[in-house]
């Protein structure tokens, strides 16, 4: 993925905001891109291309909050991304900017013909559409590839349909990733990504049992959602722009509490105060489920070996990090 160019402003728009003025004749890449990953990119490429091409801008249009969440308001979503975490990785892609609408019941019941002329055409004045080959679109998932290939052809504006992309046979997709981190295979979360997958989040005091242990940590309270499978991890944190190796755990702490699932990072060759602090915590490597220990002294042990076998999984994974970043 390309770094962001610095002096060129990632424009975000919402719904018809003022700004909207930026991207109209943009080449758009429209998907709901959770976790933007390599499938996502290979449709905003797609974009980019005949963007450049045309010398017009790309901009991908996406949806908040994801349709899955309206439509079944009361399942739990694991997101691989919300929406501050997607806004950075597609400026991390060097589009020009990003047209969020808000998926609420009017846009629910808007059919696929109306969202292709009131809001591709009169509203966006698009030049180009890239979309994936499984993309719906409109009341009642009405609007198809071939529908909108069709509709591009009667409004004057061409239709890219990127195809299924595969890794060594699984489907790089949002859903293939969020089984990959259920199970803890976070390795091949970062296959499928193209990057280690991350969780954000403020910095918050915990019941400093960890400083006692000689091992303090950086607290973070996930989405509820989040479906990652409870155990120990190598990671690497970012600070603004610093990296920190680290190990993390991420559950209830069974050897304590079995309380509310936390992930608690401890950060090797740091010192100083996050509280209140907003970091960056990327998943590098798996080491262990979670699991009960008889005594403190097992406990202690134990995470002596896992910031060993943490250490040496970051070695071996070089400088990986996710590519953030938004001006």
């Amino acid at each position: 993925m390309p770094p962001v160019s610095k002096d060129k402003p990632f424009v975000v728009v919402r719904d018809d905001g003022p700004d909207i003025a930026k991207l109209r004749t943009a080449v758009v890449a429209i998907g709901n891109f959770d976790g933007v990953h390599r499938g996502h990119r290979s449709v905003i490429a797609l974009a980019q291309r005949r963007a450049a091409a045309a010398g017009r801008p790309a901009a991908v249009l996406t949806l908040e909050p994801h349709p899955r969440s309206y439509f079944r308001a009361d399942e739990k979503l694991f997101r691989l991304s919300d929406e501050t975490q997607k806004l950075r990785l597609l400026a991390a892609t060097g589009v020009d900017g990003a047209v969020v609408l808000t998926f609420n019941a009017a846009l629910a019941s808007l059919p696929a013909e109306q969202f292709v002329s009131k809001i591709l055409v009169e509203r966006l004045a698009v030049s180009g559409v890239a979309i994936g080959f499984d993309f719906h679109f409109g009341q009642g998932r009405g609007g198809s590839p071939a529908f909108l290939k069709d509709a591009g052809a009667r409004y004057g504006f061409p239709v890219d349909v990127a195809p299924p992309l595969e890794d060594e046979g699984r489907p790089v997709s949002s859903g293939t990733i969020r089984s990959a981190l259920e199970a803890g295979r976070v390795v091949e979360a970062t296959e499928l990504l193209g990057y280690p997958w991350f969780v954000s989040g403020e910095v918050i005091h915990g019941e400093k049992r960890g400083r006692d242990l000689g091992f303090p940590t950086a607290n973070l309270k996930l989405d509820p959602a989040c479906g990652l499978k409870h155990g120990i991890y190598a990671v690497r944190v970012g600070i603004g722009d610093k990296r920190y190796d680290g190990v993390a755990s991420f559950g209830r702490r069974p050897t304590f509490d079995n309380g509310a699932p936390l992930l608690e990072t401890f950060l090797f060759d740091f010192s100083g105060d996050l509280y209140g602090k907003t970091v960056d915590v990327a998943l590098i490597g798996w080491i262990r489920p979670e699991e009960k220990f008889d005594s403190i002294a097992a406990l202690v042990s134990q995470m002596t070996i896992d910031s060993e076998r943490a250490r040496d999984a970051l070695k071996r994974s070089g400088d990986a990090f996710p590519p953030l970043g938004m001006n």
